[in-house]
């Protein structure tokens, strides 16, 4: 599968990359490819080890003469963002992920994430340690596990393990620029059963969905007004509530830091108010295709009946008080930073709600700059949810990483970047979450920046790498890394 990768240049970074694609590897489901790091390890002669929670760890000793320059640690994260088209059956525990070679010069999967995020960072690394004719010091390729799902791989990294000076995190996903700061977050997850009654005579169940929207990252396309899935339907039962309706089920989402795309309900309406339905959600659709147009063009929204009654459906005061909380739910950009303009400071995304038999559950990525800020959001979640009698709890929480504008690793690069490529970059602060916040916490001596080649569409299928940029990217971390070993 994928062979085709092997004729792109540069021809060992695709080659890994392929090996990436084939081996499936969402959050929680690594073990796969980190043993076939390991056999690939072994027969390049490679150190190799792993720490209590999995991340794994390979090294390579110095060019000879060059043991005194700074130990350079590689890093990225091995898991990928596992989203597909609804209707594109696709097993992400199982399938290997099926790329293209677009017209347009960017590289696609078809009808599912391609995981350049952050599989390209991932082949880089493996790239540069195969790379005999480079000259370098004492390297170490850090892969942790879990990042997209919850960063647990950094949150649970080994103190006092790593041995490198300088960290080059090759998790980002822009041409031309360089990040020196990111966003901190934690996730928000809300729970509760609610009461729930068999249906009435009279009641009829349908079934409303909410699809064809673009999606993206919780934190890089937060502020760009696309629409969720989430938000968007809960603004629909917000419509249908005068009319009696009671929810019996809803899904919206499948991971906390991607826009929703799609979301779906199941709700009991009187058999007299059929017609009232649907032309309030025939109107609704009109109504949010004009707000969205020019950023999310896709939108369809349906209400169709259902042939199968339910058993259970909540109660009227249920139904109504849980949309009620959904629809004053915080959501999206809460404030931009005044410090670095043009940044987002705080936001948080509905990335998935679900109702089950009763059973509700929520759960929101909050992202800010400031972790006080993250500590407040939560909160009003808290409040507002203690009103329907949910429980709120606040977990895998991490910091921020504080920029450090007088880097020597960043006067390095910056100069680097000028001599390869003829351009300063830009030195940028992203919203999104790297781990390089928590790989400061437990390693506060490291030196670090981030970059990587042109990611498009992260986290949702439409997902792409533009070529010309990965070639770019390894020209500048090929000459980084030799540039480092004349420290």
């Amino acid at each position: 599968m994928n062979a085709h990768l092997e004729q792109l240049s540069p021809r060992p970074l695709w080659r890994h990359f392929r090996t990436l694609c084939n081996t499936p590897r969402p959050s929680g489901h690594e073990a796969a490819l980190v043993a076939t790091l390991e056999r690939w390890a072994d027969g390049q002669g490679l150190a190799h080890d792993r720490d209590a929670f999995g991340n794994l760890r390979l090294r390579k000793p110095a060019t000879p003469g060059h043991e005194q320059a700074p130990g350079v640690i590689l890093q990225g994260h091995l898991d990928m963002v596992a989203q597909a088209n609804a209707d594109h059956p696709h097993d992400f525990t199982r399938d290997p992920i099926e790329t293209r070679v677009g017209d347009d010069g960017w590289l696609h999967a078809r009808h599912t994430t391609l995981g350049a995020d952050n599989g390209l960072g991932v082949a880089a690394a493996l790239a540069i340690l195969e790379d005999d004719a480079l000259v370098h010091g004492p390297l170490e390729a850090l892969f942790t596990l879990e990042e997209e799902s919850s960063m647990g791989g950094a949150l649970h990294l080994a103190e006092g393990w790593l041995e490198g000076r300088v960290l080059l995190n090759l998790d980002s996903e822009d041409r031309g620029q360089v990040y020196i700061g990111c966003a901190g977050g934690a996730d928000v997850n809300v729970d509760a059963q609610l009461p729930t009654a068999p249906p009435a005579t009279g009641e009829q169940a349908l079934t409303l969905s909410l699809t064809g929207l673009s999606g993206g990252h919780s934190g890089i396309d937060i502020h760009k007004g696309r629409g969720n899935a989430n938000r968007l339907l809960v603004r629909v039962l917000r419509a249908l509530e005068p009319l009696g309706a009671r929810l019996v089920d809803y899904h919206g989402g499948t991971l906390r830091n991607a826009l929703p795309r799609e979301a779906f309900a199941t709700l009991l309406l009187p058999d007299d108010v059929l017609e009232q339905a649907w032309a309030r959600v025939a109107s609704l659709e009109t109504e949010l295709r004009t707000e969205l147009a020019g950023v999310d063009e896709g939108l369809s929204l349906a209400l169709e009946p259902r042939e199968e009654a339910p058993a259970e459906a909540l109660t009227v005061q249920a139904s109504q008080r849980l949309v009620r909380a959904l629809h004053a739910a915080p959501y999206g950009v809460e404030r931009m930073s005044v410090e670095v303009p043009g940044v987002v400071e705080t936001s948080n995304n509905l990335g998935v709600v679900s109702l089950e038999v009763g059973r509700f559950h929520l759960c929101a990525l909050v992202r800010s700059l400031r972790d006080s800020a993250t500590a407040d959001i939560a909160d009003r979640f808290r409040a507002l949810f203690e009103l329907i009698g949910a429980e709120t709890r606040v977990e895998n929480a991490y910091p921020g990483w504080t920029p450090n504008p007088d880097s020597p690793l960043l006067a390095r690069f910056r100069r680097l970047h000028q001599e390869r490529l003829g351009s300063d970059p830009e030195v940028k602060v992203i919203h999104a979450g790297l781990e390089c916040g928590i790989l400061g916490g437990k390693y506060p001596q490291l030196d670090m920046i981030s970059f990587g080649p042109l990611i498009r569409g992260a986290h949702s299928p439409d997902e792409r790498v533009e070529l010309d940029s990965v070639e770019e990217f390894w020209t500048l971390l090929r000459a980084l890394v030799e540039d480092l070993a004349t420290e």
